[in-house]
C-alpha cells in the first residue's frame, strides 16, 4: 500500500530523523521542496530555469511553480510506493493546490503527521548542540557529552563547532515562524481527518513505534 504522507514538525524537532526512518523502512522518498529546487537548477529543466530567473530576481519562487515541481517530481518511478513531503505546505492556499494536483493524479493523502515538541524543550535541544570539527560527530551540551571534556569519542578532535544561528533569540524567531505557518494547517487538515498528532518529547524509538502504528505497519 503506498505511503503518501505530510510530516510536520519545528526546527529541532527530530522530523528529520523520523522521516528517514520511514524513508528506510517503506521505501519512500522524502521529497524538500528545497532540495527539489536545486535539482531542478541544476538539471536546467525547463522548471529549474524559470526557478533560477526568479531566484536571481532575488524573488520567492511562487506556490504554482512550486507545485508543478511537486507533479513532475512525484510521477518519477522511486515515488510509485509513496512520498514523504517535508517543508510543503506551509499554507493553506499551498495545501489547497497540493489537494488539487493530487486529485489530477487520481491520488490522496493518506496522513498529515505532526511531531509535537513543547518550546522551552526546542530551545534546549537546539542550543546545546555542537559538532567535532574534524569529523562532524554531534554532541550535546546535556544529553551527549565527550566521554572525555574537550576530546571527540570518533576521531580524538579537539576542536568543536556551534552553529551560528543555534541561540536562543534565532530559534525562538524560527519558532514563532514556525507556530504561525502551521496554525491554520493544522485544522484544514483536521477536517479532513487526515492529521494525526505525535508527541516528538520522548525517546526515538518509542515516537518511531507511534508512527509505524499511524502508518498501519
Amino acid at each position: 500500500m503506498a505511503k503518501r504522507l505530510i510530516l510536520m514538525g519545528p526546527p529541532g524537532g527530530g522530523k528529520g530523523t523520523q522521516a528517514k526512518r520511514i524513508q528506510e523502512r517503506h521505501g519512500v522518498p522524502q521529497l524538500s521542496t528545497g532540495d527539489m529546487l536545486r535539482a531542478a537548477v541544476a538539471a536546467g529543466s525547463d522548471l529549474g530555469r524559470e526557478a533560477k530567473a526568479v531566484m536571481e530576481a532575488g524573488k520567492l519562487v511562487s506556490d504554482q511553480l512550486i507545485v508543478a515541481m511537486i507533479a513532475e517530481r512525484i510521477t518519477n518511478a522511486d515515488c510509485a510506493k509513496g512520498f514523504i513531503l517535508d517543508g510543503f505546505p506551509r499554507t493553506v492556499p499551498q495545501a489547497e493546490a497540493l489537494d488539487k494536483l493530487l486529485k489530477s493524479k487520481g491520488l490522496k493523502l493518506d496522513a498529515v503527521i505532526e511531531v509535537q515538541v513543547p518550546d522551552e524543550r526546542l530551545i534546549e535541544r537546539i542550543t546545546g548542540r555542537f559538532t567535532c570539527a574534524k569529523c562532524g560527530e554531534g554532541y550535546h551540551d546535556l544529553f551527549k557529552k565527550p566521554k572525555k571534556a574537550g576530546v571527540c569519542d570518533v576521531c580524538g578532535g579537539t576542536v568543536f563547532n556551534r552553529r551560528a544561528d543555534d541561540n536562543v533569540e534565532t530559534v525562538k524567531s524560527r519558532l514563532t515562524t514556525y507556530h504561525d505557518q502551521t496554525a491554520p494547517l493544522l485544522p484544514y487538515y483536521e477536517r479532513q481527518g487526515l492529521l494525526r498528532v505525535v508527541d516528538g518529547d520522548r525517546d526515538m524509538d518509542v515516537i518511531t513505534a507511534d508512527l509505524e502504528a499511524i502508518l498501519g505497519t
